[in-house]
């Protein structure tokens, strides 16, 4: 495990240090402001299940939503007639509408149970009203659900659960009933953001687009946003987007940064990572304590008693240390096989990192999640 660890990281090591920084597109690099996606939530109910709904006593809403359905469907229920709905489980409905969505469209939705529902496998989505944070109706969602998992239990009350049977999606199960209005059209100028903010890929960005369409289209606002002079009309503001959101433009270099995920042991470092001249050393130590029973026997005259005497071993040694030295600037690659060569585990790594970043030689910003 160790050496598959080590060898993992040494190629990570290799393709970034060997990677060189290519172009990428503008549509990869930035998103064009108010282009966006937005929210829908609902609730409803998923019916078709075969005993594995809500329990009436432990989820009464879903007792209250069915008999209000079954109210404006025309059915009069008695009144103080008890409704057991094993079959039926109150659930969630929420889904992204992307931007430019018009009425008619599809939707995927997802569906998740808010009751005790076992598994929502097999079941229906009634017909269900999504809305806004403007409390508004934009979709209405219906359909089958498609449940990845799935739940069995026996008389003796064993069970087995696979994945998650408690919630599903409907692929194209809502349809966009009202459109969101967007500024893409109504401004003079476009916003680009970019995904990740850097002066100095904003900078190559506007020399990109004014190296295309022309000296004075792009200028920079900050970091993260660059102000696109776009036409009026329309078609022709679509032309203009298709044209710049393929331009290639080379990012600037990422910021020198170790990442530690401290529960699972994974280290990843960037390309930037550099070293100051410094010297490591590392070994370890190890404590043995071994316990052994003895018996005590008397002689035969001298009218003693048996008796059980422990006795404790403790061994402490120390392998030899090693010690390496990083020569100025050295990148992640020498990191790497420097630790390698002394045979430090990831936790090793982890402790050298940080003993690096406390003296002031590791020239690098150290995350750990």
């Amino acid at each position: 495990m160790k050496r598959t660890v080590h060898a993992l990281l040494m190629l990570l090591a290799g393709l970034l240090i060997s990677g060189q920084v290519v172009a990428e597109r503008v549509k990869d690099l930035a998103a064009i402001q108010g282009v966006r996606s937005n929210q829908l939530l609902g609730y409803g109910l998923v019916v078709g299940l075969v005993g594995s709904g809500d329990k009436v006593n432990s989820s009464p809403f879903t007792e209250q939503s069915l008999r209000s359905l079954l109210t404006q469907l025309g059915i009069v229920v008695p009144a103080g007639t008890k409704l057991n709905p094993k079959n039926v489980a109150a659930v969630a409905v929420h889904a992204d509408l992307p931007p430019f969505s018009k009425p008619g469209q599809k939707i995927d939705i997802t569906v998740s149970s808010i009751g005790d529902a076992k598994s929502l496998r097999g079941g229906s989505l009634l017909m269900t009203p999504l809305k806004g944070i403007d409390g508004q109706i934009y979709a209405i969602a219906q359909g089958n659900l498609v449940v990845g998992g799935l739940a069995a239990e026996g008389a003796d009350g064993s069970k087995i659960t696979v994945n998650i049977p408690s919630a599903g999606r409907v692929p194209g199960g809502a349809t966009v009933e009202r459109a969101v209005a967007n500024p893409f059209a109504q401004t003079p100028t476009l916003t680009l953001n970019l995904h990740a903010s850097d002066f100095t890929t904003a900078q190559r960005l506007v020399d990109a687009i004014n190296t295309a369409m022309g000296p004075g289209t792009a200028a920079p606002l900050d970091a993260a946003s660059v102000k696109v002079n776009a036409p009026r009309d329309t078609a022709q503001r679509v032309a203009f987007v298709s044209m710049i959101e393929n331009l290639e433009v080379h990012p600037a270099e990422a910021v020198a940064r170790v990442i530690v995920n401290s529960r699972t042991g994974t280290v990843v470092i960037n390309s930037s990572v550099r070293v100051s001249p410094a010297a490591v050393s590392h070994g370890s130590l190890m404590v043995t304590i071994s316990e052994n029973t003895q018996v005590s026997q008397p002689n035969p005259l001298a009218g003693g008693e048996t008796a059980v005497v422990p006795q404790t071993d403790v061994a402490v040694s120390e392998q030899g240390s090693r010690m390496f030295m990083f020569n100025p600037g050295v990148s992640l690659n020498e990191v790497v096989q420097a630790v390698n060569q002394v045979g430090a585990a990831p936790s090793d790594l982890v402790a050298i990192l940080e003993a690096l970043k406390r003296a002031g030689a590791l020239k690098a910003e150290l995350l750990v999640i």
